[in-house]
């Protein structure tokens, strides 16, 4: 063992050591039994146990991190360990040693910031809150069409400051002060702040609460401040018209600079005439009343898109989980039968899938949740493809479907914690392999020979809540890798001679988790998916992009 690893040892012990040092000495430790028996010299079993009871009492551990938990699947090749230690002994303890200092290297880094917030009495930076921009959300919307060049959006997304144009269909707006805009199509607004915004053409319907007192809506050269509690507003190229339904407005700038307005009464802002009181201005009541229609309308297509899916002879399992009733049981709707059914494990939740309460989705949200199923069989190439809610990306890997054990020839479906989608396959269990990973810009051992596939990043914060239709293509014939998110083509790699593999397989795996059923200590990696999974298609042949952008598009919900 070099001088270099002893250091570290050392340094985990009196927790100096930084987080890329600690993992490179749980690297060394789970691999070399001659580091594991120095560990063990330098500190006993006994006396690290002991000062790990005296303060872990508090510890919550769904606050550790994730590298605590995990533990390799597969044990290399072993050597006689020297001393007084039997090789299980050693094996044993030092599992126990690598999960408890890790646990104290959490308890030292806690301290540490905590110590470093105040120093001479002054008060230091705290860590910063993940931040995203925007001042709105679109809660809600039927029939959309947004205008062509500008952004687009769909329910739940934050909306940031900036225009915001589409020519047909209505929209609902949330703003954070807690106003709430109805706009009817087609419109031009401009988002200004939480408290403002600018209209250059639409018809709108604005409820301001309490909270949000002293709103604003600027057009045609003025200002309404909403006083409370309700108004309604229409701006084209030719006029603009305002009208009070309850509460009072003021009017800032132009020809009723200084005008307050009750209950009933209406102005033009630009034009002389007395304005006609506003027809058929759509109320909240409207519009949920057409997007519930409009949703069972898009549920019942994509039943009938399903029921012809499922008689597609490619496919090797079909979960449709978006019409699968509250039980503990997934069933397979492939022609394969139900013999690959799978079976819900832990706290799996039924919950609303895509389609909203008429739909079932499954969130595995808790670690334990996971849905077991059994797929043997050799195949020649793959296509997944499945609906997904990502509410969070908060392990460094969250599973959509693993293989259990990652023998040669099955399969890891992942999505990291930088929002990228990952896809694997074994290609040789036997091997031991060291390669620099530049995604964590560090030298790492793989156990086994087998190659990560990623694609650019399809995730972040501003998008959690939304549906993605995710799709990955694994084709020995054409050795290429491919990658989809709703529709669209997010990665494409080649298949090297090196990592080139044509017998594949699936065997017992998971949906939404990996919990690897043989491991050989309680410990397990953290990958449950925090989120919702409400259809998965597996094939054994390699769809066409024209395929899968049509499984996006018979798939999709409202708002896409």
């Amino acid at each position: 063992m070099d001088e270099a690893t002893r250091n570290l040892i050392f340094k985990a012990i009196d927790q100096t050591i930084t987080p890329a040092e600690f993992g490179r000495l749980q690297d060394a430790i789970e691999e070399d039994d001659e580091v594991r028996v120095e560990y063990l010299r330098a500190v006993t079993l006994c006396e690290t146990l002991s000062e790990i009871a005296l303060g872990a009492s508090d510890l919550n551990p769904s606050e550790t991190d994730e590298s605590i938990l995990s533990v390799p699947q597969h044990e290399s090749t072993r050597r006689s360990a020297a001393g007084r230690f039997t090789l299980g002994q050693v094996a044993i303890a030092a599992t126990i040693l690598v999960a408890f200092s890790g646990v104290a290297f959490w308890f030292g880094q806690q301290n540490n910031r905590t110590s470093n917030l105040t120093i001479s009495g002054e008060q230091t930076a705290e860590p910063k809150d993940s931040q995203i921009s925007g001042h709105a959300t679109l809660r809600r919307s039927v029939d959309l069409k947004w205008s062509h060049g500008g952004s687009e959006y769909r329910e739940g997304d934050v909306l940031p400051n900036g225009r915001l144009q589409f020519d047909e269909g209505v929209a609902e707006i949330d703003f954070f002060c807690g106003a709430t805009l109805i706009v009817e199509g087609p419109a031009d607004l401009n988002i200004e702040s939480d408290w403002l915004v600018e209209v250059a053409s639409g018809r709108l319907r604005a409820n301001v609460p309490p909270a949000a007192r002293g709103f604003i809506v600027k057009a045609a050269g003025s200002e309404i401040v909403d006083l409370g509690t309700e108004f309604a507003l229409e701006v084209k190229s030719e006029n603009a018209r305002v009208e009070v339904i309850d509460g009072e407005v003021e009017i800032r700038g132009g020809q009723h600079d200084g005008n307050h307005l009750l209950t009933g009464q209406r102005r033009w802002l630009k034009g002389t005439e007395m304005p006609e009181p506003f027809d058929g201005l759509s109320t909240l009541d409207e519009l949920k009343f057409r997007r519930e229609n409009a949703v069972s309308e898009r549920f019942a297509a994509w039943q009938a898109h399903s029921r012809e899916l499922r008689q597609d002879d490619r496919l090797i399992a079909y979960f449709p989980i978006a019409e699968t009733p509250a039980e503990r049981v997934v069933r397979n709707e492939a022609g394969t039968g139900h013999g690959l059914d799978g079976k819900l494990i832990g706290p799996v939740e039924h919950t609303s899938g895509r389609f909203g309460p008429q739909s079932s989705g499954l969130n595995f949200g808790r670690p334990g949740s996971r849905v077991r199923t059994r797929i043997d069989g050799e195949y020649q190439a793959f296509t997944f493809a499945c609906w997904v809610r990502i509410d969070s990306l908060e392990h460094v890997y969250n599973g959509l479907f693993m293989s259990d054990g990652y023998e040669t020839g099955e399969l890891h479906w992942q999505i990291r914690n930088d929002g990228r989608l990952m896809f694997s396959v074994m290609v040789d269990d036997t091997q031991s392999v060291r390669t620099f990973s530049k995604l964590e810009q560090r030298e790492v051992e793989t156990a086994g020979l087998a190659r990560v596939y990623y694609s650019e990043p399809i995730w972040d914060l501003s998008k959690s809540g939304q549906w993605f239709h995710l799709a990955a293509i694994y084709d020995p014939a054409s050795r290429r890798v491919v990658q989809y998110a709703n529709g669209k083509q997010v990665g494409s790699e080649e298949i090297i001679d090196k990592f080139h593999i044509d017998t594949l397989r699936i065997g017992p795996a998971e949906i939404g988790n990996w919990g690897q059923p043989f491991r050989k200590t309680p410990w397990f990696s953290v990958r449950n998916l925090s989120g919702t999974i409400d259809e998965l298609a597996i094939f054994h042949a390699a769809l066409t992009s024209e395929e899968i952008t049509s499984l996006f598009q018979n798939g999709k919900p409202l708002g896409y």
